[in-house]
């Protein structure tokens, strides 16, 4: 009885200030795994339409490359321009290590600046289990 009465003092007295916070940035996972370069504008066009949409500093973005689609994150990839741009913008871009062991790729052979996961499939899974959304383009 004495520790709920305390409780709603504090609450009170407090305004809620350690109970109520702001809302979390919304967090959104754009999914590319396949070469297709029509795809891939896409995909780079949806994450600067969700930035412009809510605000970049009220959302978090990450682009997860993995099969297929990892020949266009490469160092040389003719999107190579539009991938800095994206990071520029504050989207997170990250490579499945899996994906490029298979394909026989290193980190110096991607695109500089990107990100790296050992498993892009299991990184979308975790940012589900998180609350994130899930596109694929």
């Amino acid at each position: 009885m004495i520790r709920k009465a305390i409780t709603v003092m504090a609450v009170i007295l407090f305004g809620f200030a350690g109970l109520a916070q702001a809302d979390p940035k919304q967090g959104v996972v754009v999914q590319v795994s396949d070469d297709n370069l029509a795809t891939w504008n896409q995909a780079l066009n949806v994450v600067k339409n969700i930035q412009v949409e809510y605000g970049k500093d009220k959302v978090d973005v990450e682009l997860v490359v993995f099969g297929n689609g990892a020949g266009l994150l490469r160092f040389d990839s003719q999107l190579a321009n539009r991938i800095d741009d994206t990071m520029a913008s504050g989207a997170k871009v990250v490579m499945c290590q899996n994906s490029m062991k298979a394909r026989k790729l290193t980190d110096a052979d991607m695109h500089a600046g990107i990100g790296f996961v050992k498993a892009g499939v299991v990184e979308i899974i975790e940012k589900q289990k998180q609350g994130w959304a899930v596109l694929r383009p």
